[in-house]
């Protein structure tokens, strides 16, 4: 039998995220609309009183106020090995840092694999906790990101000590 998924939606100053969890940790934290992701699936339940997307809920909050920058929850997200793997680099990307596709991929040990690093960073589900958002273009430019590059934009700059604001 499969595990169920609960999800709730939490209203940000970049627009509503949806948060999903299972029982084995969090799944997604996804802004609603971004590529990649189509919404809760059919055999989801909403939960708006989960404690895992409660606790999720109040982190998320707390660093959109300025008043955290990192994130104490259980992870779950599914994907392939590899995916895994850059989700797991890309999680130890310090907030108010960037690198670089290409770092990333060569701190895995494959420097060629920069097209696939922008690949598994753009199907990572959990926007903001695995900061994907912190990952630029050889030269600095920003590329690619699932929730837009004005959010990019946004949180890069909220990251550099600017105010937060709507993307």
């Amino acid at each position: 039998m499969k595990p169920i998924t609960y999800w709730t939606t939490l209203s940000t100053p970049l627009d509503t995220m949806l948060l999903a969890a299972s029982k084995v940790g969090l799944q997604g934290t996804w802004f609603v609309g971004q590529r990649h992701f189509g919404g809760p699936a059919e055999d989801w339940q909403r939960s708006d009183l989960h404690p895992l997307l409660c606790e999720t809920a109040a982190q998320l909050s707390a660093w959109y106020a300025g008043q955290r920058r990192t994130f104490d929850l259980p992870l779950a997200p599914i994907g392939t090995p590899f995916q895994q793997a850059v989700w797991a680099e890309l999680a130890r990307i310090a907030h108010g840092s960037t690198r670089t596709y290409g770092e990333l991929a060569a701190s895995l040990g494959r420097p060629t694999a920069s097209r696939a690093v922008g690949a598994a960073t753009g199907r990572n589900p959990l926007s903001i906790i695995i900061p994907c958002h912190r990952l630029v273009g050889r030269d600095g430019t920003l590329t690619g990101y699932a929730g837009g590059l004005d959010r990019k934009r946004a949180l890069l700059a909220f990251e550099s000590g600017a105010p937060l604001e709507a993307a």
